[in-house]
């Protein structure tokens, strides 16, 4: 289902048949480094992914995180979208490009999308966004986005601290 449209994307839930494209992403240096390893190495595992956790965040919440594809191919190239996390207060924006699309405004058009439809859609009043202190690339984004540094917070297992930024919408 689409959720929503820019002018260069269309922005989509994901579904089963997304699962080589996720697989794919979740596998780039980039999502392995920032993000981390998922350890999702077959198209069984994406999907499994997809199942327990962005179709059951679309069921139990009404968002998630969406596919990105471009208007005129409808190739999948990134994602963007919102989560709720029991570690967070907030609802968490999050995006990730393939490597050939990062840098290129993506990020930036599918969040303001995504932003537009937390607030409208949702009725969001404030969310928040997560960043290695490392990903200067992230967080320039996020500063770009409206965002702005809120604290260090340890929202998972591994302990490892990151910068939490908030908008108020």
């Amino acid at each position: 289902m689409i959720v929503a449209e820019t002018n260069r994307l269309i922005i989509s839930e994901f579904t089963i048949k997304d699962a080589p494209f996720f697989m794919e992403l979740v596998n780039t240096p980039n999502w392995l480094k920032y993000i981390g390893e998922r350890n999702i190495k077959t198209i069984k595992q994406a999907e499994e992914r997809i199942t327990n956790s962005h179709l059951n965040s679309y069921k139990n919440h009404g968002f998630g995180f969406y596919v990105l594809r471009l208007k005129e191919s409808l190739k999948p190239v990134g994602t963007c979208g919102l989560i709720k996390r029991d570690t967070l207060e907030n609802i968490d924006l999050g995006f990730a490009m393939l490597p050939e699309y990062e840098g290129l405004g993506f990020g930036f058009e599918s969040s303001q999308a995504i932003i537009k439809l937390a607030k409208e859609k949702f009725k969001i009043e404030k969310i928040v966004a997560i960043a290695l202190e490392i990903n200067k690339n992230s967080i320039k984004l996020l500063e770009k986005l409206g965002f702005h540094f809120e604290k260090k917070v340890k929202p998972f297992e591994d302990n490892e601290e990151l910068l939490l930024f908030a908008k108020k919408l």
